[in-house]
């Protein structure tokens, strides 16, 4: 939820640099575009009214258009706020957003789930309704939103407290047995592991060699859990350690150099993709911005704004960024496919050069590939 709040500057300053010139403006204007609202507004002379670029109202001339970069500097210019769009007011994206935001607050702070019924009373929605827009703004559904808050605040309290039963009350948990029905998928392992930082879990992992350079593979009984590529495979394995200080790292078998194979494979090739089960272990953010960065295609690229836009967080840009910085699987999840808006690269935890090399050989196996008809 305070990611909804976070980044709004650095978004602000891109969605301004988009609309400099009136030309562009204008074009916003004929497509009601909502991005732009609260760049700039756009004032009618013929009937003194000044709205919103998305406003619904019957467009008017070109020639009676001028365009003002705030509400008061219109006013200035001796122009009224339009009742449709109401200018003045917050936007429609704001306040749906507002509207997810209480909802958020409301889960985090009841004991018990609140059911979708009273959620939506409270946003004065219907249900369908309200279920589709939190979908759509927090990247999960209200129940998939409370069960991703309680494993981060599980994941909090397991290794601060002398028991799992005393960490599962202060997580919020009002009985043991439903916490165990679901501590397996939050965690990834036995919560009696997780409190003793992986102890008892058996990572098994591999070191091969691709063209990027060593690559590791590692995984749990429920999936690949990390995928890194380096210089030196002793520095991969020492990441790998201190990832899973406590779990027992166990060498692979053919059956696992099989594996490691599949992994070199698609780095070579990414168009082929990567059928594997992965055992990703993160915040319900960062599980919302990786699942995002798996819907860009091979050999496409996409900015943090475009990402938290995608998710539903458009004032997330930062915090984009910090969950693609805290991602441990390369590759099979393509952080290094997002850049800044100018398309420049930013950092990349396997190195900027293996960044843009990754998406130098996707973009060429693209345009090797033969065209539909």
């Amino acid at each position: 939820m305070k990611n909804l709040k976070a980044g709004a500057k650095a978004t602000r300053t891109v969605a301004q640099d988009r609309y400099l010139t009136d030309v562009a403006r204008w074009r916003a204007v004929q497509q009601r575009n909502p991005d732009a609202d609260g760049q700039f507004y756009y004032a009618v002379k013929t009937t003194g009214v000044y709205c919103r670029p998305s406003c619904a109202a019957r467009r008017a001339r070109r020639e009676n258009v001028e365009f003002h970069k705030s509400c008061e500097a219109a006013e200035r210019a001796g122009f009224r706020g339009c009742k449709r769009c109401q200018p003045n007011g917050p936007t429609l994206a704001e306040l749906q957003n507002e509207t997810v935001a209480a909802a958020c607050r409301a889960i985090e702070a009841a004991e018990e789930l609140p059911n979708l019924a009273s959620l939506a009373k409270a946003a004065g929605m219907s249900r369908f309704h309200f279920h589709r827009l939190f979908k759509r703004i927090a990247g999960l559904t209200p129940k998939a939103f409370a069960v991703a808050r309680r494993a981060e605040q599980i994941r909090k309290e397991l290794p601060k407290r002398a028991t799992v039963t005393e960490a599962i009350y202060e997580a919020g948990f009002n009985s043991n047995s439903r916490f165990y029905a679901k501590s397996s998928p939050m965690l990834g392992m036995l919560p009696k592991h997780f409190r003793k930082g992986g102890k008892g879990e058996a990572i098994r992992f591999a070191v091969g060699q691709c063209t990027l350079g060593s690559i590791l593979v590692a995984a749990s009984q429920k999936g690949v859990c990390a995928i890194s590529i380096g210089d030196e495979p002793y520095q991969l394995v020492t990441a790998l350690q201190a990832q899973f200080p406590n779990a027992r790292l166990l060498g692979g078998d053919r059956k696992f150099a099989r594996l490691v194979a599949t992994v070199v494979g698609f780095v070579e090739a990414p168009n082929v993709g990567l059928a594997l089960p992965l055992d990703v272990r993160g915040t319900a953010f960062q599980r919302r911005v990786w699942k995002a960065l798996l819907e860009i295609p091979s050999g496409s690229t996409a900015s943090y704004v475009k990402i938290a836009k995608r998710i539903g967080s458009p004032k997330s840009v930062r915090a984009v960024a910090g969950a693609c910085a805290a991602n441990f699987i390369a590759v099979a999840i393509p952080c290094h496919r997002v850049v800044r808006t100018d398309g420049s690269l930013s950092g990349y935890r396997w190195g900027v050069r293996r960044k843009w090399a990754l998406l130098q050989l996707e973009k060429s196996i693209g345009s090797r590939q033969p065209k539909a008809g």
